[in-house]
């Protein structure tokens, strides 16, 4: 991390020393991240944020420094560059722009994420509380990522949570009908019908 931090400082000085700084879109991602050895895990086999999250900063004309907490997908890129350079985005993407958040107009432009991995999980996020669900093992995990960043305290065991989990399944199955996952959720449900 301090050998990046370094490389991308002296591409940032780069374009100071040149004179471009201020008429340069920088943009800085990646994938996501491996678990290496999170909740007992190698590789990204999993939906937890330690392997889900990727890194995202964009400096550049027009843009306010600061931080946002906004989901968002990595091909909402396409979209919010295309805006950014004034260019007309392909018309059949499904990324959203992301300047009116990147400017402070909105907060988001989506209300919740879809993650999947294989046909052994999907997850939803809303933000704050994040439902994953193992349809073979027939298990679900809750966890409130506000106040368990790490996902280390599975709520879905909590009888006042039962309300949440019926709404973020509601809204996991939305998803897929939205994206066309036909992915059992339960053990022994028959594949979805697109």
């Amino acid at each position: 991390i301090t050998h990046m931090d370094a490389r991308v400082g002296m591409h940032l000085e780069a374009l100071e020393d040149a004179g471009r700084a201020e008429d340069t879109l920088v943009v800085f991602t990646s994938d996501q991240g491996l678990a290496i050895g999170s909740h007992g895990l190698l590789g990204k086999q999993n939906l937890y944020e330690h392997s889900v999250r990727a890194p995202l900063s964009l400096r550049g004309p027009g843009l306010p420094r600061g931080r946002s907490d906004a989901l968002v997908y990595l091909f909402d890129l396409v979209p919010t560059l295309c805006e950014l350079l004034g260019v007309a985005p392909p018309a059949d993407i499904d990324g959203r722009s992301l300047v009116p958040v990147l400017r402070g107009e909105v907060p988001a432009v989506r209300d919740s994420v879809f993650l999947a991995y294989k046909d052994v999980q999907r997850a939803v996020i809303d933000g704050r509380w994040k439902l994953i669900r193992y349809p073979q093992a027939d298990r679900t995990q809750l966890f409130d990522l506000e106040s368990d960043p790490h996902e280390v305290n599975d709520r879905s065991g909590d009888p006042d949570e039962a309300g949440r989990i019926v709404e973020l399944t509601a809204r996991l199955r939305a998803w897929q009908d939205e994206l066309g996952d036909t992915a059992p959720l339960r053990v022994g449900e028959p594949p979805r019908v697109r």
